[in-house]
């Protein structure tokens, strides 16, 4: 799972560096029923169970780390875990299967081959074709580096309303916004993964830091 900035101390980025660092970037690139019967053991196995998980996708489209995947299951270790990914992608490959998973820092995700992702994009767009003012790619900054983070923060730092375009950046699919929990609360905005996918990114951590954007 990608690591969530902190929201307690403010970024030590301007917001001018902040956008000018995403533009370089965008240059570059109930009641339960009774029990049912038990099935038998040879229609539940770990690797049956793992790559159903890994279908379903875990909340927010986040990865799965091998640990997480081994607590749903018993007498399962993460090691064992990633001997399944491996067996899992060795019969994907052998069946010449579209699908893959991903092995990543943060965790696996089941997902497109990368040599059929042209073929999804056809029907999807590209994400770099993606077409961001230089209003919007100021908003977005401000949500990469200060996630989460709400509408009110946004326009407190840029000092002007930011709703429609937070609003735009929603509908794109380049920010998710997750409802307070309590009545009356403010929503939060978050980057998603089509984020990481526009610039290019495999998670947070590889946003530019102060040191990066020095003159």
């Amino acid at each position: 799972m990608s690591p969530t900035p902190q929201t307690e101390a403010p970024s030590p980025l301007s917001l001018q560096r902040l956008t000018a660092a995403f533009a370089q970037m965008l240059g570059g690139a109930s009641d339960a029923p009774d029990e049912a019967p038990a099935p038998p053991p040879s229609a539940v196995s770990p690797k049956g169970i793992i790559e159903a998980i890994l279908f379903v996708g875990a909340e927010n489209g986040r990865p799965r780390t091998a640990e997480e995947l081994a607590s749903e299951m018993r007498d399962v270790t993460p090691e064992e875990v990633r001997t399944a990914v491996a067996e899992l992608n060795n019969e994907y490959q052998r069946d010449a299967a579209p699908y893959e998973i991903a092995d990543r820092a943060e965790g696996f995700r089941l997902q497109l081959r990368e040599d059929l992702q042209r073929v999804r994009d056809k029907f999807y767009g590209r994400v770099k074709e993606v077409r961001l003012s230089p209003k919007a790619l100021e908003v977005l900054s401000v949500v990469a580096y200060r996630q989460p983070t709400t509408a009110a923060a946004v326009d407190k730092l840029r000092g002007v309303s930011s709703g429609p375009l937070l609003s735009q950046l929603v509908r794109r699919g380049l920010l998710r916004r997750e409802l307070a929990g309590e009545p009356g609360g403010q929503g939060r905005y978050f980057t998603t993964d089509r984020f990481l996918q526009f610039f290019r990114l495999d998670s947070l951590e590889q946003l530019p830091r102060a040191a990066e954007l020095d003159d």
